[in-house]
């Protein structure tokens, strides 16, 4: 649908509405963190305030004294929160109307000093101040970048993205699959991840998607402004903020395609592997001795087959190794790339034109208030 056939009745509110529900709320210009996302938040990071009035209780302490210390807490974040009145020049016990970045060092920091104040706990003092500083920034992605719209917009259309992934992952099989069959079935793969501890598995894990993630994020840049070069962004360019929004609706896509492969891979060995690494090769592979645990047991067709943890942790690390394959044939193959952008542009041309048309209602409303 071209802007000129757009509704005239169409008004600001409704572009922004728009944006919210595209994922790409920072296309709003007018939007901004202290009221549009933490003010949003303000009876969570409320909650959280008051609770973590418990960082002043000892229980070593006697009752009274921990009365004690909970009202000392008590007036400490109240006191702070009328300083911060004081100098934003409002009353002293007046509600925030704003939460700005005085307001989210204060709730980041205040809190923290209660159990260096009471008992000297600087560990949960340390503690205390990088979960806050974590929720404020998990806040900001939710809210200020659209996460959750972000997230909606990518699974409704996945299943028209990992069309274009299966073209990808087609010519990406055959040696993908020798390698991970000849991996699957090799004792050095089970020596290493089958005996590795849960933990090592979870590092081992993390520093695939590490990987993965630095590869997806390496042409983003580029991706985004290739997407802005082709369509229509009216006389202002996009902001970078408004970049980091589309970019971030491009990462979250290709991420839930790799994320998707990643896991079919995975029940793929899962299946194979409990129909192909029976008791008598698992032992070959393991040693007679090594215990592994036996999540299922089945019977099928006179045959015994078994779910082990050991089977889990070699599959998840071969789907693992495949999803960061994934994601760099994804970077590497011109024709994916072209096929996936000329979608998600598709998607995005229409966000774009009602920019501009929001952008012109802005500038004529900025006129007629003048």
């Amino acid at each position: 649908m071209e802007a000129s056939a757009l509704d005239p009745g169409h008004d600001i509110p409704y572009y922004r509405a728009r944006f919210h529900k595209a994922g790409l709320p920072l296309f709003d210009e007018d939007f901004s963190a202290s009221t549009d996302v933490f003010n949003r938040a303000v009876p969570l990071l409320g909650l959280v305030f008051i609770g973590e009035l418990l960082g002043a209780v000892q229980l070593e302490w006697s009752l009274l004294a921990n009365v004690a210390a909970l009202a000392g807490g008590l007036a400490i974040l109240l006191t702070a929160m009328g300083i911060l009145n004081v100098i934003r020049e409002r009353p002293f016990f007046s509600r925030p109307r704003t939460v700005g970045k005085i307001e989210l060092a204060g709730f980041v920091l205040v809190p923290a000093l209660l159990p260096l104040i009471f008992g000297g706990q600087t560990t949960s003092a340390w503690v205390t101040a990088a979960s806050n500083l974590f929720l404020l920034l998990l806040i900001y992605a939710v809210y200020g970048y659209g996460l959750i719209s972000i997230l909606r917009w990518v699974v409704i259309r996945l299943g028209s993205q990992l069309r274009t992934s299966f073209l990808l992952l087609a010519r990406a099989v055959p040696l993908l699959m020798i390698f991970g069959l000849l991996a699957f079935l090799s004792d050095e793969m089970w020596a290493v991840f089958a005996k590795e501890t849960d933990g090592g598995l979870i590092l081992v894990g993390l520093l695939f998607l590490f990987l993965g993630s630095a590869f997806l994020l390496a042409r983003l840049p580029r991706e985004v402004k290739t997407l802005e070069g082709g369509v229509e962004t009216g006389s202002q360019p996009l902001s970078p903020k408004q970049r980091r929004n589309v970019g971030l609706v491009l990462f979250v896509s290709q991420a839930m395609q790799v994320l998707t492969v990643t896991l079919m891979v995975a029940l793929f060995f899962i299946v194979f592997g409990v129909l192909a690494i029976t008791e008598s090769v698992r032992e070959s592979f393991l040693g007679v001795g090594f215990q592994t645990e036996e999540l299922v047991h089945f019977t099928l067709f006179g045959g015994e087959y078994q779910l082990t943890d050991a089977l889990l942790k070699v599959a998840g690390a071969l789907a693992a190794f495949s999803g960061l394959y994934f994601a760099v044939a994804m970077l590497t193959d011109s024709t994916y790339r072209e096929e996936f952008l000329d979608e998600v542009t598709e998607e995005l041309r229409q966000t774009f034109r009602d920019r501009a048309e929001y952008l012109k209602l802005r500038a004529a409303a900025r006129i007629d208030a003048g």
